[in-house]
């Protein structure tokens, strides 16, 4: 499925006319964009960032072992 997106304030322009023109394409969904203002997505603090927090401390050192190869 291929969506063709259109941004909200151009949707009174162009969502006819695209929709129009991919009619006969079975494949495109013509959509409006209904995300935060222009175009882009509402933004919250907790989601600026997802990667997971790193362990607080440190880590023993580790030694080779004699059959480790290193």
């Amino acid at each position: 499925m291929i969506y063709c997106v259109v941004p909200r304030q151009l949707s009174d322009d162009l969502l006819d006319r695209l929709s129009e023109y991919y009619r006969d394409e079975p494949n495109v969904t013509v959509i409006v964009d209904r995300r935060g203002d222009g175009g882009q997505p509402i933004s919250h603090p907790h989601e600026r960032d997802r990667r997971r927090q790193r362990v607080k401390g440190s880590f023993p050192p580790i030694e080779p072992t004699a059959d480790s190869g290193c």
